[in-house]
């Protein structure tokens, strides 16, 4: 009884031991969390064109679900800057006839992703994120970036500009430019030194002051909401400095009704393909810094119970009128930072803005747009990474070109297209490197029972046995190139009597490949080779005395390699 209410709410685990200790890390964790989450929540959300409070609604019951399916003790769900303009890049057609048009379409999004991360985690299919290359990703984040902090300048100078590409948004800004207002380009690069003063010398000059480290790090993470209500206090005093900025406009204060728009079949088919986007990258993302924090902690996190926990998390967000969410890098990390010691920091946080949604959203009506787009770019900043082009240059050149396909394509075209292709790059590179095995011939390491690769090491090798170590699984791709592998080695080895195919990396064989071995197998017996087979793996076998191959095979199969050098008189002659 006890693991199945654990299996259906995990929460159930932390829940029975939870005590003092962990309720006063989690709530200062939860404090910190929701003077960081506030601003970014308001920002995300005019990021995906949407009304400011559907950020807002997006950081409270979908917190609240995470916290109960989730694996995670610092995963902090929310709404994410990458969701963010993958949703306004899905809704903009939808928003072109009405903004109610473009907020019923971002709820779809949210629940379509659910959907979709629910079923994914019911069939166990949590490891399919390791399809989506590190290199596609990194290439999409980098783009996603670049767009996200470009989208924000004509905030920043205070007019309007948009474009689904990097160069469409160029041009429109420049059209712009004689728009532009000098009071609130001159406040917006205040409030950018600020902010990034703030990630940067404030917290050690905060240290020098002598506080301790508790109000250090509260401090410099309430700078955000710190600059929100000066910024919205000022403005509502009048001072003459805030004259002509944009704010954001009016907040309806109070908590979501639990409810979902009416929509038909035609907007669920639109939004199928953005909506899988955002769900792949939304877990790899989440997933990703969930281990990465999860491995400090040596605590164990399940990606089939992920994929439940954002599931149900999005289907929060659907339900109480918020855009998509998924796991957040920066507030994470904060989260682990500031103490949080199980998922009840992301019920305290959500607690926290539902309090702040009735307390105060009413008052920020007055907030100036330049705050939350500069608050946007500094969260950006840590996204980039453009070593990773001169990195994966060093490593894989194959691994570079996706990059940099997935990059050029998703800041040129649109971002649907740079994630789709990079989703194709992934796939086709694993197909391509599998296909194409990593092959060598092998000789006898004097006085060992090893054997290693003749080009790279001081072996002895027999012209009559010759040995093909194989480096990977067989499969229907990969068949055709052993076996023009093998008659390669047919066509130039002439003093070759026997062919041992080594097979200690070959973890699954498929039928294709056991019908090639079969071909294989009959050419050797024609030409009067020996056909052997050495270290196959016990699965392997399985499958091979299901076939015919061993009933016909010209030769043996030995459990060692050395055990065939011995049999067929090699190390006689070598040794």
């Amino acid at each position: 009884m006890h693991d199945l209410i654990a299996r259906l709410l995990p929460a159930s685990n932390w829940l029975r031991s939870y005590n003092r200790t962990s309720f006063a890390g989690d709530l200062t964790a939860a404090l910190i969390v929701t003077l960081m989450l506030v601003p970014q929540a308001l920002a995300y959300a005019m990021l995906a064109g949407m009304p400011p409070q559907m950020g807002l609604y997006a950081s409270m019951l979908p917190l609240v679900l995470y916290a109960l399916f989730g694996s995670s003790t610092t995963l902090a769900v929310g709404p994410v800057a990458v969701a963010a303009l993958m949703t306004a890049s899905a809704v903009a057609p939808f928003a072109a006839e009405g903004l109610d048009q473009g907020v019923m379409a971002a709820i779809v999004l949210a629940l379509l992703s659910g959907a979709m991360l629910l079923l994914a985690g019911l069939l166990r299919l949590g490891l399919l994120a390791n399809f989506l290359s590190h290199s596609v990703i990194a290439g999409f984040i980098n783009a996603a970036s670049i767009l996200i902090a470009a989208s924000q300048l004509p905030t920043l100078l205070g007019f309007s500009a948009k474009g689904d590409t990097l160069f469409a948004l160029g041009q429109n800004i420049m059209a712009g430019l004689s728009y532009m207002h000098l009071p609130t380009l001159w406040l917006s690069l205040l409030t950018l030194v600020i902010l990034l003063l703030a990630r940067g010398h404030f917290k050690s000059f905060l240290r020098w002051l002598g506080l301790a480290d508790f109000a250090t790090t509260t401090l410099v993470r309430a700078v955000p909401a710190l600059l929100v209500l000066v910024t919205t206090v000022a403005v509502h005093a009048g001072m003459a400095c805030f004259d002509g900025v944009r704010t954001v406009g009016s907040i309806p204060a109070g908590l979501p009704p639990l409810a979902l728009p009416h929509f038909d079949a035609a907007i669920l088919q639109a939004l199928f393909l953005p909506a899988l986007f955002i769900t792949i990258v939304g877990y790899v993302e989440s997933i990703s810094v969930a281990q990465s924090l999860g491995l400090k902690r040596r605590e164990r996190i399940d990606p089939d119970r992920e994929l439940v926990a954002l599931g149900m998390a999005n289907f929060g967000a659907a339900v109480s009128g918020g855009v998509p969410v998924s796991g957040g890098v920066s507030r994470s990390v904060v989260n682990a930072d500031a103490g949080a010691i199980t998922q009840a920091a992301g019920l305290f946080t959500a607690i926290g803005m539902a309090l702040a949604t009735l307390l105060v959203a009413g008052a920020l009506s007055e907030l100036p747009r330049f705050v939350l787009a500069a608050t946007i770019i500094v969260a950006v900043l840590s996204l980039f990474d453009a070593s990773v082009f001169l990195r994966t240059w060093r490593l894989s050149r194959q691994d570079f070109w996706a990059l940099l396909i997935t990059f050029l394509l998703t800041l040129t075209v649109s971002v649907e297209t740079g994630i789709a292709a990079g989703v194709v790059i992934s796939i086709g590179l694993h197909l391509y490197r599998s296909s194409r095995p990593h092959t060598a011939i092998v000789g006898h390491l004097s006085g060992t029972e090893h054997f290693r690769n003749k080009d790279r090491h001081s072996v002895n090798v027999c012209p009559q046995v010759v040995t093909l170590r194989v480096d990977e699984s067989l499969y229907f791709a990969n068949a055709r190139f052993l076996e023009e592998k093998i008659l390669e080695l047919f066509a130039t080895q002439s003093d070759m009597k026997h062919l041992v195919l080594m097979c200690p990396a070959v973890n699954d064989i498929d039928a294709s490949a056991i019908e090639t071995l079969e071909t294989i197998n009959q050419r050797l017996h024609e030409a009067d080779i020996g056909f052997h087979l050495s270290e196959v793996k016990g699965p392997v076998m399985d499958r091979l005395k299901r076939s015919d191959l061993l009933q016909h095979l010209n030769g043996q199969v030995f459990l060692t390699q050395y055990q065939a050098y011995e049999a067929l008189s090699c190390l006689a002659k070598k040794d």
